[in-house]
């Protein structure tokens, strides 16, 4: 692996770290781009499973700390993720098939929709708790399963870790607190992008070495993401709309650059 190319990979992971330490997510959206334009990794298809290896150890090691402080939803998370690992499984596969190019300006285009909808005012009032139960299970079943499904194939067919879908999907579901479903989505990601990374290593399409150089960079940012956001704290929502800004522009570059 040349020595550019290691830099790139460390410095890349670092971006998409600094930027989940600072609002709290959605770097990993920019993994796959950075991958292609700034690493120079060739094939659309390896940065896809690359950075869906990237992904999961990102969400792997963020759950311990929200697992610790009781914001997981173990049930809620476990019905999500299992609909939602059936459509990752799907939709993985149908990424695989469609031309690298085509899929590069079609992930522009989500990238477009996701930074629009990052601008959009987040609601602030505290929902109820929520629990899965034999009570619950038939309100809140018919909604976890769909979503979960819908939200599975779109990351396994982009190679993302969804969370930016994931939350709201999950609140809207269940109407669970902000913070439980922020908690709660790291299983899923991590779930879904295990079944997008497995499905991609299986045809030989991830780059280990540039992964574990953006995972290593990644540890490293988030770190100092989350110092920057304490001091940084009362312009997060700044920071939010910096960040949303960057996503569209990005996924205009991409989009006109497959055009």
């Amino acid at each position: 692996m040349a020595v550019p190319m290691l830099l790139a990979a460390l410095a890349s992971g670092a971006l998409i770290g600094l930027i989940l330490g600072l609002v709290g997510g959605g770097g990993s959206i920019l993994a796959v781009p950075l991958l292609v334009y700034v690493v120079g990794v060739g094939s659309p298809h390896v940065a896809i499973g690359t950075a869906a290896v990237a992904v999961t150890l990102n969400a792997l090691a963020s759950l311990v700390g929200h697992a610790r402080a009781g914001r997981v939803k173990w049930r809620c998370a476990g019905v999500f993720l299992l609909a939602g690992t059936t459509g990752a499984a799907l939709g993985a596969e149908l990424g695989k098939a469609v031309d690298g190019q085509r899929l590069l300006a079609l992930f522009g285009l989500l990238m477009i929709g996701v930074g629009l909808s990052l601008l959009r005012p987040r609601r602030t009032a505290e929902a109820p708790d929520v629990r899965l139960t034999l009570d619950s299970a038939a309100r809140l079943l018919p909604r976890l399963v769909p979503i979960g499904l819908g939200v599975g194939l779109a990351a396994g067919f982009f190679g993302i870790g969804g969370g930016f879908l994931i939350v709201p999907g999950l609140i809207f579901a269940t109407a669970m607190p902000m913070a439980c479903a922020i908690g709660t989505s790291l299983v899923v990601v991590a779930g879904l992008g295990l079944t997008t990374a497995a499905s991609y290593a299986a045809g030989g399409l991830v780059d280990w070495p540039v992964t574990a150089w953006l995972v290593l960079g990644g540890a490293l940012g988030t770190v100092a993401g989350i110092r920057l956001g304490q001091v940084l704290g009362s312009r997060k929502g700044l920071l939010e709309r910096g960040f949303a800004a960057i996503v569209i522009g990005v996924g205009v570059y991409v989009t006109v650059a497959t055009a």
